[in-house]
């Protein structure tokens, strides 16, 4: 719950200054992994990649959906440690690991049977 001035309610505690650091360079981490994501696949559309079209669509648009689903984890990822370290609980893991390491292997995976295949 937000007070007057846009803090958490529970900001009694802070939390060391190395934590609050490491958790902004882990949202950074995400952030580039996200840009990264979607930058690849907007490169399979942009270049002529020698695999069949259907499946550069598919496995661009995987990767653009997975860049977008890192973002989206890099924000909640945040808010989720910053809030646990300030009310003194266990940090949480990442949401959308699992979903975005297997995206990322499928995506992986098209493109290079296509390459093979194409």
């Amino acid at each position: 719950m937000r007070g007057s001035v846009g803090r958490m309610a529970n900001d009694d505690y802070t939390p060391n200054a190395q934590l609050i650091l490491a958790n902004e360079r882990t949202f950074l981490a995400w952030i580039r992994t996200a840009l990264a994501l979607v930058a690849t696949g907007v490169a399979l559309e942009a270049f002529d990649v020698p695999i069949p079209e259907a499946w550069r669509r598919i496995s661009a648009s995987l990767l653009i959906l997975l860049g977008i689903a890192a973002a989206i984890q890099a924000w909640v990822g945040w808010r989720a440690t910053d809030a646990a370290a300030r009310g003194g609980t266990p940090l949480p893991s990442p949401v959308m690991r699992t979903l975005l390491t297997v995206g990322v292997i499928v995506a992986i995976a098209i493109v290079g049977i296509g390459l093979v295949v194409g």
